[in-house]
């Protein structure tokens, strides 16, 4: 159920004034009364808390410190009990946050197959792969915090060529929110195999 909203111009009409443009219009997350510049220093101080959280900033251990010094012959094992290896967290992050990143910025992009196209092998493919990924993945992240940092991109705005979609918002919280959760099951597997220091 749906609430009805009371429009600018039946507002108008029960004041006897024909409303103004300034108030049929007001920007898509603006508070009602709120200055222009109320509603800008709300719209950065957002964006600015989304930055924070791409960037791996906060209460979570960085993307750095959790993908850091791994040794070559621990990266393809997989500790007892645990589903996964250290590389295909790595792995299935990068590949997640990259997608999400194509999803947002190209209007022709396909989309993957669940779960074959997310999830690797459970070996590096080779001796250089775990730090080609993790530059892979610190590019796109930096692609995604240049993308959220620009004052022209409404983030509060649907993704341009899914109208029916979520927002950019919504995409950006989504990779924040992915990339803490796997970090956290990569750190409890360096644990469990003896190569993660507090």
């Amino acid at each position: 159920m749906t609430a009805k909203r009371s429009t600018a111009r039946s507002r108008g009409r029960q004041t006897g004034k024909a409303p103004s443009r300034k108030t049929l219009v007001r920007p898509r997350g603006a508070a009602r009364g709120s200055t222009p510049a109320e509603t800008k220093a709300r719209e950065k101080a957002l964006r600015e808390d989304v930055l924070h959280l791409l960037r791996g900033r906060g209460a979570h251990v960085s993307f750095e410190n959790a993908v850091g010094e791994m040794p070559v012959e621990f990266q393809g094992q997989k500790p007892a009990g645990a589903p996964y290896t250290p590389w295909q967290q790595l792995e299935h992050l990068r590949v997640c946050q990259r997608d999400i990143l194509d999803y947002v910025r190209d209007p022709h992009y396909v989309e993957k197959n669940w779960p074959g196209d997310y999830w690797p092998q459970e070996i590096p493919p080779s001796p250089t792969a775990w730090n080609d990924a993790v530059n892979a993945f610190k590019a796109d992240r930096a692609a995604f915090v240049k993308l959220v940092a620009d004052p022209r991109t409404d983030v509060l705005a649907r993704v341009p060529h899914d109208p029916k979609g979520p927002t950019i918002l919504h995409e950006a919280l989504l990779v924040a929110d992915h990339n803490a959760y796997h970090l956290g099951q990569l750190i409890v597997l360096r644990r469990a195999l003896g190569v993660w220091r507090d």
